[in-house]
């Protein structure tokens, strides 16, 4: 990785789905890149093993249970940053319902199923934003990065929920910079591609090699991959850019 220790120097920055995968990838990258960090995730116990790996390593990171389908657990993880940070300059919301939401096609889904994907994945990035900007606009230069997915740019088959809720991050990224524009504040959203973390390991070896196959460049999508374009957003550098879908994915669809 590319030397961006000063880049995001004194930023506090949350970050959601962060213990494993792209979530921790970001919180790894954020904190090498000189921000201090709280790291959010339902998934406790291994968020707790990780965060102490990166405080080992001697990073700025902190760990907070955090249930996208639970305000109260939204509100208190957040209560929970800004105490411990004594401020929010960034959030990256990346928690979402992924795992076993495919393979079926549209006259077949289970429509609890379709209800847990949307609760997570867009009500919950939505309170999520909803409990930070009160912290986002004291910040004076906010930054608010949704994760989406190219997915939901040329509407991958048997995923219609996961697509669908990807495609309403897109929608409400850019409502939500027209809305917190007059307070500073920044809201773009990433768009990867098929990458290799846990959350695909269900994929069939015959779709990922489609995938790199359909690339501009054509090699598997990794973690690290994605990091560079998440710290330039949260960055000063990215002060003027707001309302924008950045797909990064080697170019296997184009924005």
């Amino acid at each position: 990785m590319s030397d961006y220790t000063q880049l995001l120097q004194g930023k506090k920055i949350i970050v959601t789905g962060a213990a494993r995968g792209l979530g921790h990838s970001f919180a790894e990258a954020i904190a090498q890149a000189g921000a201090e960090v709280v790291m959010a995730d339902i998934l406790t116990d291994v968020l707790q093993s990780e965060v102490e790996l990166l405080q080992e390593k001697g990073l700025p990171v902190s760990g907070t249970s955090l249930d996208l389908a639970n305000q109260d657990s939204i509100c208190a993880a957040v209560d929970f940053a800004q105490e411990k940070m004594s401020g929010i300059d960034g959030l990256i919301n990346c928690a979402a319902l992924a795992t076993g939401v495919g393979g079926k096609d549209m006259m077949d889904y289970d429509s609890d199923l379709w209800d847990r994907v949307m609760t997570v994945n867009v009500k919950g990035t939505w309170l999520m934003t909803q409990a930070c900007v009160p912290y986002l606009k004291q910040s004076k230069a906010g930054k608010i990065v949704n994760i989406a997915s190219d997915t939901a740019l040329w509407g991958a088959p048997k995923l219609m929920a996961y697509v669908a809720s990807k495609g309403a991050i897109l929608s409400m990224t850019r409502s939500m910079a027209r809305e917190l524009g007059e307070f500073n504040i920044c809201v773009n959203t990433i768009s990867p591609g098929l990458t290799l973390v846990e959350a695909t390991e269900y994929v069939p070896e015959q779709r990922h090699q489609q995938y790199v196959t359909g690339r501009a460049i054509q090699r598997p999508q990794h973690p690290d991959d994605l990091n560079g374009t998440a710290l330039y957003l949260l960055s000063d550098l990215a002060s003027f850019v707001t309302g924008q879908n950045i797909p990064v994915n080697g170019g296997f669809v184009f924005n």
